[in-house]
């Protein structure tokens, strides 16, 4: 199947043709005609199967084929996509830019951790698709700097990963601020009951696509276990780069400060090494990624947040460090590699505190994770598994907080309290809200000529 089987426009076939994109992936096969019919849709999709380009183009498309709203000055906003994350939002931002070559649209991404200011001035300049955090995104709304009276269409996109944030109540209060009629998609890697439960209160008779098995790990990744003493992690995982030569390793740690000293401790190794987190500057973490992206360094070292939504083309491995704690989340973070045509490969050093979320993992995966062993690092028998700890005390290789609230509270501190925050202040609404309404060329998240992007 080619993209011009999809019904899109020769302006968006053009812009396609341009980048090297000549075949559309499964999610967006079945994604784009029901976006172009208008309807709302529950897509699940995991990272790397092309979800960016199955909402975008479309939506691109309607805009620049209906007409604009009459007596308006200045552009109204007509499209608004909501992500979770800066890095997601700014990927997103840099396709519309691309699949919008040749129409007449404008669109701007708006972030925290940078000024408000331009982002204001921008808007006033009139945009017609804006991508956003959310707490940024009310932010303006506060500041009356945006107008979202006239949006056609909304996008959550990681809709789960909102949820783990904890936007929920952030997405409900944005959603009083759109009118009541819209075409709304909602694209997610999983769908767990909490999803669908904000699905059906903000689609309406929704078409349903899905792509992937729900929370499995792609059959393209290769994946291995090597057991190693918590304290000998670093040095096993110098060893292995040094080793096998590994150019472009993308290294998983559950805390902010467990990624610090990693990288601080590659570096030592000989082995050049960035970290990005939720503590880093928004300037950090874009130059951190380029040098990443471009070979300058070898190691990018990530927290889950901080990676959500990076783009990375060709990424050949991923490493936990540290295991998640939660097992759904082991699934995304392999997911950067072995996209959409490529293969990859995810190894994941575990100690015996690990152990536990090892099973986890694996009954996830609803299959074993086999085992390689390095000669030299062997386990030791006689060490006993310790409670991972919780909270900043945590250090090298197994320390890191409990429960799902890792995650969730390296992005609360990274986009809603203090200077780099998405948000203001931290946000509650007191009553739910129910919106009614009235080996191919592919475009991955979005494309990519080499198949995955």
């Amino acid at each position: 199947m080619s993209f011009d089987s999809l019904g899109l426009s020769a302006e968006v076939l053009r812009a396609l043709a341009e980048k090297g994109y000549l075949e559309p992936t499964p999610v967006q096969q079945q994604a784009i005609p029901y976006v172009l019919q208008g309807r709302d849709i529950m897509a699940s999709a995991q990272t790397g199967t092309g979800k960016t380009a199955a909402f975008t183009l479309p939506i691109l498309q309607l805009l620049d084929q209906r007409p604009a709203p009459a007596g308006k000055q200045r552009r109204p906003i007509r499209a608004l996509i909501l992500t979770p994350t800066r890095e997601l939002a700014a990927q997103i931002g840099e396709n519309i830019t691309e699949y919008s070559a040749h129409l007449g649209l404008r669109s701007l991404v708006v972030f925290g951790g940078v000024s408000i200011n331009p982002q204001m001035m921008k808007l006033r300049g009139g945009v017609e698709v804006l991508v956003a955090t959310p707490g940024r995104l009310l932010d303006l709304a506060q500041q009356r700097a945006v107008d979202l009276s006239q949006v056609e269409i909304l996008v959550l996109d990681e809709a789960d990963r909102m949820l783990d944030m904890g936007f929920i109540h952030d997405i409900r209060r944005v959603m009083k601020l759109l009118p009541t009629k819209r075409q709304s998609l909602m694209f997610s890697a999983t769908f767990s009951d909490e999803i669908k439960t904000l699905a059906n209160s903000l689609l309406d008779n929704p078409a349903s696509v899905e792509v992937a098995r729900r929370n499995t790990a792609s059959e393209q990744i290769t994946q291995f276990v090597h057991m190693v003493d918590k304290k000998r992690k670093r040095e096993l995982l110098s060893d292995m780069i040094g080793r096998n030569n590994w150019q472009q390793v993308l290294v998983f740690t559950r805390t902010k400060h467990g990624a610090n000293h990693l990288a601080e401790q590659l570096n030592k190794d000989g082995i050049t090494a960035a970290a990005i987190h939720g503590n880093k500057s928004q300037g950090a973490r874009t130059r951190a990624l380029a040098d990443f992206k471009q070979g300058s360094i070898r190691v990018l070292v990530a927290t889950d947040i901080a990676a959500r939504g990076l783009d990375i083309d060709l990424l050949p491995h991923v490493v936990n460090y540290e295991l998640p704690q939660v097992a759904e989340d082991y699934v995304h973070r392999i997911g950067r590699t072995g996209r959409a045509a490529a293969t990859g490969e995810a190894l994941s050093l575990v100690c015996v505190d690990e152990l536990g979320l090892l099973r986890d993992i694996e009954r996830l995966l609803k299959k074993p994770i086999p085992r390689i062993v390095l000669p030299g690092y062997d386990p030791d028998s006689s060490i006993k598994a310790e409670p991972i700890q919780q909270g900043r005390g945590s250090r090298g290789g197994g320390g890191a907080r409990g429960g799902r609230g890792a995650p969730a509270g390296d992005a609360a501190r990274d986009s809603r309290s203090g200077p780099r925050r998405d948000g203001a202040q931290s946000r509650r609404s007191a009553s739910g809200h129910r919106a009614a309404r009235g080996g191919n060329n592919t475009a991955g998240n979005g494309g990519s000529r080499s198949g995955n992007r």
